[in-house]
C-alpha cells in the first residue's frame, strides 16, 4: 500500500520502533545525521535521540509522540533526504528526490514474529477529525454516517481532509489569536475543505474566524450557503465570483486556493501578496500557461514529447511560484498532498510570512529571483506579469 511520509513514520512508531536513522543531509546543514532507538530510563520506556553535529554527538530522551512529530518535521523541512525505519514487523525506507518528492518503500521483516503480540505501541492512526465522532458537514457530504462511522468508499476522502488539516495545524503559530482571523478560500468548489477548515479552527481550536469561499458555479455556492446556514456557521460565507475580480477584502490573514485552474492560482497568490497574508496554502489544478509558452532549445529533445512537456511545465510552474513567494518574504515549502480528485497534481505550496517587504520593492526582488529561469525557458507567467508590469 502506498504511504505518505507522515503515515510511514506514524505506522513505524505505532507498531514498535526499534531503530530509526535519518541521513543524507544537505552539505550546508549543521545536523548531519540522527539515530533513534528505544531505551529504558527511570523504569519507563522512551526513545533516545542521537544528533550528530560536526564532530560531536548529542543525546536526549523523549516520548513516542515527540519522536513521531520531530521526525516528520525534519523530513518535511528538507533536513534529510533519507530515512531508514525498522519496527517490529516492517522495514521502511523513505527517499527524497532532487525535486523534493518522497518515495516510501515498506517490506515485512523476514525475522519478524509470525504472531502479532498486542502492545501499547500498536495504536490506530489518530486523526484531527476523529472516527466515531459525528461531524455534521461530513455526514451531509456523505463521508460519515450519523453515528460518526466513516463510509468505506469515502475513507480516502476522510484521510485527505485530515491530511489538509495537518498542514493547517503546522502553521497555527503564524496566525494571531487576539482578533478575528480573515480567511479567503478561492475556488472552493463543493467546499469539503472549507467546511473542515471552519470546523477545525472555530469548533475545535476555538479561533475567532471569518471565512469567505469563492467559486464560479452558482448552484454549488447556493448549496454550500444552505449547508453553512443549517450548521449555524454564521461567519462562513460563500460568494459567486472570479478570483481576479474579487475586491471586497482589504486585509486577509490566510489565503487558501485548492484546485484553482491555470492562472487563477496566480491571481490568488498575487492577491495574497497584495494583502500581506500571513499564510498561503495552494494546490493547483491544471497548469497550461507555462506549457503554452515554453520554448527552450536546450530542452527541445525532451519537450517534443507532449506528456513530458506537460509534466515538466507543471513542476516548473510550482517551483516558480514557490520562488516568487520566497522572494516576497515567505518561508515556502512544496509538500506532497493527495488531492480530493485523485489527480497527479498533488503538490501543496505552503508559504508562511517571515519578512514584511514594501510593495514597491516586490518587482525588483521577483525579477532578481526568477528572470534567469524565465529567460532560459522562454516564459513569462501571469504571476510574474502581475508583480512586475504596470497596469
Amino acid at each position: 500500500m502506498e504511504q505518505t511520509v507522515r503515515e510511514a513514520v506514524a505506522d513505524a512508531v505505532g507498531e514498535g520502533l526499534q531503530r530509526l536513522v535519518l541521513s543524507n543531509a544537505p552539505k550546508a546543514s549543521e545536523l548531519s545525521k540522527v539515530k533513534i532507538y528505544p531505551v529504558t530510563a527511570g523504569g519507563r520506556q522512551c526513545y533516545q535521540i542521537e544528533e550528530y553535529r560536526g564532530t560531536q554527538v548529542f543525546h536526549r530522551n523523549c516520548g513516542e509522540e515527540e519522536v513521531e512529530q520531530k521526525v516528520i518535521e525534519w523530513l518535511e523541512d528538507g533536513c534529510f533526504k533519507q530515512a531508514e525505519l525498522t519496527s517490529v514487523f516492517h522495514q521502511r525506507t523513505i527517499l527524497f528526490g532532487k525535486k523534493g518528492n518522497a518515495t516510501v518503500r515498506c517490506r515485512r521483516r523476514q525475522d519478524s514474529p509470525s504472531i502479532v503480540i498486542p502492545r501499547e505501541h500498536n495504536r490506530k492512526k489518530k486523526y484531527l477529525l476523529e472516527e466515531g465522532i459525528p461531524v455534521p458537514f461530513l455526514v451531509d457530504l456523505g463521508v460519515m454516517t450519523k453515528e460518526g462511522m466513516v463510509l468505506k468508499a469515502k475513507y480516502d476522502k476522510f484521510r485527505q481532509i485530515n491530511r489538509f488539516l495537518e498542514f493547517v495545524e503546522d502553521i497555527l503559530p503564524a496566525l494571531p489569536r487576539e482578533r478575528e482571523l480573515q480567511i479567503l478560500d478561492f475556488g472552493c468548489g463543493k467546499s469539503y475543505l472549507t467546511f473542515a477548515l471552519y470546523h477545525y479552527l472555530h469548533t475545535i481550536k476555538n479561533y475567532s474566524i471569518r471565512i469567505v469561499g469563492l467559486d464560479l458555479k452558482k448552484d454549488v455556492i447556493a448549496h454550500c450557503s444552505r449547508l453553512a446556514a443549517s450548521y449555524g456557521y454564521d461567519k462562513l460565507e460563500f460568494l459567486c465570483g472570479d478570483i481576479a475580480a474579487y475586491t471586497k477584502a482589504t486585509a486577509v490573514d490566510m489565503v487558501v486556493t485548492l484546485h484553482a485552474c491555470d492562472t487563477a492560482t496566480d491571481y490568488a497568490l498575487y492577491k495574497a501578496l497584495c494583502w500581506g497574508a500571513s499564510v498561503v496554502l495552494s494546490v493547483p489544478c491544471c497548469q497550461h500557461e507555462w506549457n503554452r509558452q515554453m520554448e527552450c532549445e536546450a530542452l527541445a529533445p525532451f519537450l517534443k514529447y507532449g506528456i513530458i512537456k506537460e509534466r515538466m511545465s507543471a513542476l516548473m510552474t510550482d517551483a516558480f511560484r514557490a520562488n516568487v513567494m520566497e522572494a516576497c518574504g515567505y518561508k515556502t515549502q512544496l509538500l506532497e498532498f493527495v488531492d480530493m480528485e485523485h489527480t497527479p497534481k498533488n503538490i501543496l505550496l505552503r508559504a508562511v510570512k517571515k519578512e514584511t517587504i514594501e510593495q514597491s520593492a516586490l518587482p525588483a526582488r521577483v525579477k532578481e529571483g526568477t528572470e534567469g529561469i524565465l529567460k532560459y525557458c522562454g516564459t513569462k507567467p501571469a504571476l510574474y506579469r502581475l508583480l512586475t508590469e504596470k497596469e
